[in-house]
């Protein structure tokens, strides 16, 4: 596989994550705590444990980032105890597909813009320049991403970049939650297929993702680049202002797309993970951009009859 080849497929889970970061603020208020008297902010914790209703025995759920320095990684307390304790890992998609390259290269074709549409089609004379300057200072040629949806190369907007993962400077929450699901044997499943996830692409226009990209290039090169923000939330276990961050980010312009985006997949997790807790423990791992907000995984499982105790307050 070639150098390209391996950096958009390893690069697919984590522009997802970083489309989330940059487009989710389209309606806004839909998640934000701040908009409803009826809805209380969580306490700061990645890990929440799952209890009552028709649960057989206590499940976990974990707020992941799909991409953090490896110097910022951490596991809070709890994690480790709950992952041992699970008979099963989930994920937002069936990590034995995104680990298999076969089945990534099947995906590939997904990646391409229809109709014959190019980068430099979306773009100004000014901002292409600077698109072009940042790939090739990671060896890659524009002539080789004039096709690839713009969402796609996100990830390659911030320092931290996908190559990475090859050299131990970046870890991903998923991957390592993966390896130790596979190094005790557990069974690994998904809460949707990753068709799905990169479906979601093509629910924003490709003038959006162009727009998108830009920003996130600016703001790469910023003191005040959102992923760095992100990341300080997140190891402060903030998950009311990723949320929050998140609702206040007005990239996008399509309307009801922050429901296909989130809100509109919680919703289709929660009777997922209510019949995986019916007959086995679980530990659910899934972006913590999911976790809070009225709209939120918790409060959304918190509605159906669970009880959801956080676990980790402090590293």
């Amino acid at each position: 596989m070639n150098k390209f080849n391996m950096y958009i497929a390893k690069g697919l889970l984590f522009s997802f994550a970083l489309l989330m970061l940059a487009s989710c603020g389209s309606t806004k208020g839909a998640m934000a705590a701040k908009d409803s008297n009826a809805y209380q902010p969580l306490e700061n914790s990645l890990l929440w444990k799952i209890e009552g209703k028709d649960a057989v025995a206590p499940s976990y759920l974990y707020g992941t980032i799909h991409m953090i320095g490896a110097d910022d990684f951490f596991l809070p307390t709890g994690t480790m105890s709950a992952i041992d304790a699970a008979d099963q890992v989930v994920f937002e998609i069936d990590m034995n597909e995104m680990s298999d390259m076969g089945t990534m290269m099947g995906l590939m074709s997904k990646a391409f813009m229809k109709d014959g549409k190019t980068i430099s089609d979306l773009l100004s004379a000014e901002d292409y320049k600077l698109l072009e300057s940042k790939f090739e200072k990671l060896g890659l040629p524009m002539i080789m991403l004039e096709r690839i949806k713009p969402a796609f190369l996100t990830v390659f907007a911030y320092d931290m970049d996908p190559s990475g993962m090859q050299n131990g400077s970046i870890k991903s929450y998923e991957m390592e939650f993966f390896e130790m699901a596979n190094n005790s044997k557990k069974p690994v499943s998904g809460l949707e297929t990753i068709e799905f996830q990169m479906s979601v692409f093509d629910s924003i226009s490709y003038e959006d993702q162009a727009k998108m990209l830009v920003d996130a290039l600016k703001a790469g090169d910023s003191e005040n680049d959102d992923f760095k923000v992100m990341t300080d939330m997140y190891l402060s276990q903030n998950i009311n202002a990723m949320v929050e961050m998140i609702d206040d980010d007005e990239v996008m312009g399509s309307e009801g797309s922050n429901d296909i985006l989130l809100t509109g997949r919680n919703k289709n997790w929660i009777p997922v993970m209510s019949d995986l807790m019916k007959t086995k423990k679980v530990f659910f791992a899934v972006g913590a951009a999911h976790l809070a907000g009225k709209t939120g995984v918790i409060n959304l499982l918190k509605k159906e009859g669970y009880t959801l105790t956080p676990i980790s307050h402090k590293k």
